[in-house]
């Protein structure tokens, strides 16, 4: 009768031990971070470009100059973007004349943390480029294309930006070609500056 007592009062033990062991290891509920600092919603972006030159013939060689745009984030992955881009001054010596390149263009852009600092972009861009400095109609074309860009954040406002499009438009030379019809060109375009969030 005492070993069944025993018996009795050790299982009672043990299942109370195992009870209490299985709580303390139960993982308390985690506060959900909250994020410290400000939210900057806007990007400026100034940077020395670079664009191809295939709708003027004969040229050798593309044109460099400045670029700037406006961003707006409306989340984390999504924005949209206005950019001007005036490019005037020969890589080299050997383009006919004296070509000029504005570029005006605005559209959506999709944004994604990669690692870290580093974050990236991809955009379609639709808008208007003008070709001076060549006898060439009609001066302003309509323009769009696709591009891509990699954003290195140094701070909480200030990053360093590459990016790189693919730009068409349609002009025609005279007297090279007739009419108006259309002779798309399409120019690769590149870019790399400063950002400043705000």
């Amino acid at each position: 009768m005492k070993s069944k007592l025993f018996l009795a009062v050790l299982a009672a033990v043990c299942v109370f031990l195992i009870s209490v062991t299985a709580k303390c290891q139960v993982v308390p509920e985690r506060t959900p971070t909250q994020q410290t600092g400000p939210v900057y919603k806007n990007q400026a972006f100034l940077a020395w470009g670079y664009t191809s030159l295939n709708q003027v013939t004969g040229s050798r060689s593309g044109l460099q100059g400045i670029v700037g745009s406006y961003t707006r984030d409306f989340g984390s992955h999504i924005a949209a973007t206005a950019q001007y881009g005036h490019y005037a001054w020969d890589v080299t010596s050997s383009n006919p004349g004296h070509p000029t390149v504005d570029l005006f263009l605005v559209g959506p852009e999709v944004r994604a943390n990669l690692y870290e600092k580093l974050s990236g972009f991809a955009h379609g861009l639709i808008g208007s480029a003008h070709t001076g400095g060549v006898n060439i109609q009609p001066d302003y074309s309509f323009a769009g294309g696709i591009g891509l860009g990699l954003d290195y954040n140094r701070t909480a406002r200030w990053g360093f930006r590459v990016t790189g499009d693919y730009i068409g438009s349609a002009f025609t030379e005279v007297p090279y070609r007739s009419g108006f019809s259309t002779h798309t060109s399409w120019n690769a375009r590149a870019g790399v500056g400063v950002v400043y969030h705000f």
